[in-house]
């Protein structure tokens, strides 16, 4: 499954990159499997508190299902004033 991955404000600066095409291995189902997966290269998806993540430009629990072509993207907390 190839996926479209984005990263956002201190994800971005952290992995250097803005995104990426991410091949999945079976298995790779759910968003929260995908974050484990690409926190092996970027352990920064993995120690960020409170990390949102959107699945085709929705907002999603770290339970819902990917699939093939899904773009995937990686928000870290932010504040505003």
């Amino acid at each position: 499954m190839t996926l479209k991955i984005l990263y956002f404000a201190s994800i971005c600066e952290a992995t250097g990159e803005t995104g990426e095409t991410f091949t999945a291995q079976p298995g790779v189902t759910t968003l929260g499997a995908l974050r484990a997966a690409l926190g092996e290269r970027h352990a920064v998806l993995l120690t960020t508190k409170n990390l949102r993540a959107a699945v085709n430009r929705k907002m999603c629990d770290w339970d819902a299902p990917i699939a093939d072509g899904d773009e995937i993207a990686f928000f870290p907390p932010v504040t505003g004033g």
